[in-house]
């Protein structure tokens, strides 16, 4: 199996670069940080340090250095893995770098507006760009996969303000470019599915509540909903199992959260268990004051 990575620096990126090599898998991961330089997003996680855990996984992990705002970068790298491997069986879209860019609960023309484009560059331009150059590729196989990593489902986006103009567009966007790619894959023997990861334990995130994966559940004492959290090889197990499946046409088109795929493939995260962050939410904006200890 031969996938790409994009965005596989850190977090729900590296979990699925991970998951992938664990599966067997040649990952090349991609990211705009490395051992000698930083991206915007100024944080210690690498490429190389990715690649290297593909590697350690059962897979090959390949770092490549790539701002997939590029269209001339990104057609380099398509170019070198066809002419390395072959062929393409997974794209994952996972491309994101906005973290710096918004203000909660602010009014769009309270916003920075150069900060709001840029952030529909880095969540959506990318992905575009992304997929223009790599399908190509990813069809020459019949069964390719391709996963767009987004924040939440499209059923449970749409009736939600997701507390940002930019950030709401951009992650409802995903999802719907997963749909229409499944749309033009499907004569092709295709697959495009949308994936949320549900309260990810990321690295940033982690640092944010003043925890670490070894005490994570202290940071529940400040956001309750931090109890139904979920490492970010959750979500790698889930692009994965889909992946590995022969019939997975049967997502194609479709928005669904990591946990949603447990349940279907049986897997849990690295502690055993299956979070369901979304119904939790769901349920507690419904009126309840739901136990965390029954979504795990």
């Amino acid at each position: 199996m031969i996938a790409l990575v994009a965005g596989a620096t850190r977090g729900t990126g590296r979990g699925i670069a991970v998951e992938l090599g664990a599966a067997g898998a040649t990952v090349y991961c991609t990211g705009r940080t490395t051992r000698e330089r930083r991206s915007e997003m100024d944080r210690p996680e690498t490429i190389e340090e990715t690649a290297e855990l593909v590697t350690k996984a059962g897979g090959t992990g390949i770092p490549v250095r790539v701002d997939h705002l590029d269209p001339a970068q990104v057609k380099a790298l398509v170019e070198r893995i066809d002419r390395e491997q072959g062929r393409l069986d997974v794209l994952v879209n996972d491309v994101w770098g906005g973290d710096k860019l918004w203000s909660w609960n602010t009014p769009v023309w309270e916003q920075d507006l150069e900060k709001g484009l840029r952030m529909l560059s880095l969540g959506v331009h990318t992905h575009l760009i992304t997929s223009h150059h790599a399908l190509p590729l990813l069809i020459r196989n019949k069964g390719g996969l391709v996963v767009e990593v987004t924040d939440g489902t499209w059923d449970f986006n749409a009736p939600r303000y997701r507390e940002n103009l930019y950030y709401d567009l951009v992650k409802m966007s995903v999802n719907r470019l997963a749909f229409s790619q499944a749309h033009e894959l499907r004569p092709h023997g295709g697959t495009a599915v949308a994936l949320t990861p549900g309260f990810l334990r990321s690295e940033a995130m982690l640092e944010n509540f003043g925890v670490t994966e070894e005490n994570w559940r202290d940071g529940a004492k400040r956001e309750p909903s931090f109890a139904v959290s979920e490492t970010p090889a959750y979500a790698g197990r889930a692009v994965a199992a889909l992946a590995t499946d022969p019939d997975r046409a049967r997502w194609s088109g479709k928005s669904v959260d990591s946990g949603t795929l447990a349940k279907e493939y049986g897997f849990t995260d690295v502690d055993g268990s299956r979070p369901d962050v979304w119904r939790f939410i769901a349920d507690t904006d419904g009126g309840k004051q739901p136990n965390p200890d029954d979504y795990r």
